[in-house]
């Protein structure tokens, strides 16, 4: 058995570590309800762009915006977005496993320096990774997708796929393969967000109806594409803030109450060894006694 002063040291030690988890939790707690706001408010509005995209896309011709042209998939392009730091639970790990079923040829890019080391450390063709911010500002992603569409428009890559946690609720966060470019899949993704919920309806009786574009149709979607594409983009990065900042939460009110479990293991443990040395204490006085007498 350890010694009390041992025990003692553990339980200190572990103290500690509660008392820095504890600390952990409180900012996590802090800078998750920012998170969620910001990406919660920001939902609506990329759910109607997409509606109307969506719309949109049967009434113009896929030769008029390189974004609509479906072509053969020869590179994939797939954004990475990850968390800067640890301490976050199966978040990040979640995200790794979906990069790494990913077979085919592909180039990779790296929002959050723990997918950086990922794809480095795995060997992967990593092109180029970028900070953002934890308050993730709309400049800072904006130089991102402006590289990757790039590469889009120059050739180098043939899609845009997004890897990023989706943020369900305060314990779950979901990770997800987003196909971004090209946008012959607006429809699909318009469903299947449907399917999840909070998506506004798109407008049957318009649907079919004859668009008419001022100027024209190719200058309307020159403007509009690239500005989707960053918005999307955008939301992606800040719901994989909030999904980063729930799952901190989580673990770190996880390990605090496991840390308050072992203290109360390693109290009983000492509270034993004390009474076991005073017990022996007094057996060995008793003996010495009795072997004077």
């Amino acid at each position: 058995m350890a010694s009390t002063r041992d025990i003692r040291r553990r339980i200190k030690s572990v103290k500690n570590t509660r008392q820095i988890t504890k600390a952990m939790e409180l900012v996590a707690a802090s800078k998750m309800k920012k998170a969620q706001q910001a990406a919660l408010a920001g939902q609506p509005y990329a759910h109607l762009l997409t509606n109307m995209l969506a719309a949109l896309a049967p009434h113009v011709s896929d030769q008029l915006h390189p974004f609509l042209a479906r072509r053969t998939v020869k590179t994939r392009g797939i954004l990475l977005i990850t968390s800067d730091k640890g301490l976050c639970g199966p978040l990040n790990a979640n995200l790794f496993k979906l990069a790494t079923e990913i077979k085919t040829p592909a180039k990779f890019y790296s929002i959050g320096r723990k997918g950086t080391q990922f794809l480095a450390r795995s060997k992967r063709d990593l092109v180029a990774d970028f900070p953002v911010q934890d308050r993730a500002p709309f400049s800072e992603v904006k130089v991102a997708v402006e590289f990757i569409a790039k590469q889009y428009l120059d050739g180098v890559i043939d899609t845009v796929e997004v890897i990023f946690p989706r943020f369900k609720n305060t314990l779950v966060q979901e990770p997800v393969l987003r196909p971004l470019l090209p946008l012959d899949n607006l429809r699909e993704y318009l469903e299947n967000s449907q399917r999840h919920g909070g998506v506004f309806q798109p407008d049957e009786a318009n649907r079919n109806q004859p668009f008419e574009f001022e100027p024209d149709a190719k200058t309307v979607l020159s403007a509009l594409l690239p500005f989707y594409v960053n918005r999307e983009i955008y939301q992606f990065v800040l719901l994989a803030r909030a999904s980063e900042h729930s799952a901190r939460m989580v673990a770190m009110k996880t390990a605090k109450d496991n840390a308050t479990s072992l203290v109360g293991e390693l109290t009983l443990q000492y509270n034993k060894a004390r009474q076991a040395a005073i017990t022996q204490e007094i057996v060995e006085i008793a003996a010495a006694s009795f072997s004077a007498a």
